[in-house]
């Protein structure tokens, strides 16, 4: 693990991996939806393209007439469709880290995703991971559902660097985030347990002006633990990156008082002890923040939340959104986008025109 007096000579991409969860969705086969993060990526932290990157195409269960992409059922149109969507978003993603490159060689890693009971031989999803020979990229691949979960848990463990980010397909991040001094922050609490910083959260609509919301304001105990953690964590010039010309240099954070799968920095080895310290803790299909979100709340109204170490970048007081929802359930990308709205216009006799976009 590194130490906190080593943050200066390590750059983020020493520090840090990308986990990248997607799966069947309305847009495949376009990767339009992937390309849009890492637009994101790009324009608003940008040492991200730099980092490890690890992406998981979680699979479906069932082949039926009618959708239920919640449940794993797809339809076979969809079916063939995130075939040719793996192959675009695997072309985008080697184009971008082996620019000029026709071939990229990979190893191939295969495993099993066990879950619940190790007493039902059916208790494991097969995958197969591939890797480029410099670890830059990983493509993780099961042969079934694993839901957002166990996709995170299984990108966990071939995960190399002291931290993470993690990501689903469909959250694009909107506003600068310094996540060099984020880093910073989170090696510095390694020595000062009385108040640890394990995981931090990008803001989204719900969690805009989080200190002083209802569910924060109406329990005593987190009412006291904002008003005693709640702060802006220096960051001094010496000890970022040699580089570095972040403006912003102190990192404001506010306990969180939930573990949410939005966009999110976590250490490694804590995100593993904590949310899945056995094949049980999580099953297939479960959500992160429904199966761990309310245990972890509840553990923090009894001041245990030093067990957990959760912030929420807090940038502006709460008032900045810093990450935004692309509902990929339901985008059917740029020109499905466009087909539906043309139908919505006809049905409503509304004229089409170009650049109109008043529906």
């Amino acid at each position: 693990m590194t130490k906190p007096s080593e943050a200066a000579s390590q750059s983020v991409s020493d520090l840090l991996t990308v986990i990248l969860t997607t799966s069947v969705t309305p847009s495949a086969p376009s990767s339009e939806l992937i390309e849009a993060i890492f637009r994101s990526f790009h324009r608003h932290c940008p040492s991200l393209t730099s980092c490890r990157l690890i992406v998981v195409f979680d699979s479906y269960d069932q082949i039926v007439p009618q959708a239920r992409l919640k449940r794993g059922q797809v339809t076979a149109e969809q079916a063939s469709n995130f075939d040719l969507y793996k192959v675009n978003v695997k072309k985008l993603v080697l184009e971008q880290y082996f620019p000029g490159q026709d071939e990229v060689p990979t190893s191939v890693i295969n495993g099993e995703a066990e879950f619940g009971s190790p007493c039902i031989v059916t208790n494991s999803v097969p995958f197969e991971a591939r890797q480029t020979s410099d670890k830059q990229v990983t493509f993780i691949e099961p042969s079934r559902r694993l839901g957002f979960g166990l996709a995170v848990r299984e990108a966990l463990r071939l995960t190399e660097t002291p931290y993470v980010f993690v990501a689903q397909h469909d959250w694009s991040i909107v506003t600068d985030i310094p996540i060099e001094n984020m880093l910073h922050v989170m090696q510095a609490s390694e020595s000062d347990p009385a108040v640890p910083v394990k995981y931090v959260c990008l803001p989204a609509v719900r969690t805009l002006s989080y200190a002083v919301h209802a569910d924060v304001i109406k329990h005593r105990a987190l009412r006291e633990l904002t008003s005693t953690l709640k702060r802006d964590f220096p960051v001094t010039t010496s000890t970022l990156e040699p580089g570095t010309t972040d403006v912003n240099i102190n990192v404001p954070l506010t306990p969180m008082f939930f573990w949410h799968d939005k966009p999110h920095i976590c250490s490694t080895a804590h995100y593993l002890a904590r949310v899945f310290p056995s094949r049980l803790a999580m099953l297939r299909g479960d959500f992160i923040e429904d199966k761990i979100g309310q245990r972890a709340r509840t553990q923090m109204k009894e001041g245990q939340w030093a067990r957990w170490a959760t912030w929420l970048y807090y940038l502006d007081d709460g008032k900045q959104l810093c990450v935004r929802h692309l509902h990929g359930r339901t985008w059917r990308g740029t020109e499905g986008e466009e087909r539906k709205l043309a139908l919505y216009r006809a049905q409503n006799g509304m004229t089409v025109s170009a650049g109109d976009d008043t529906a």
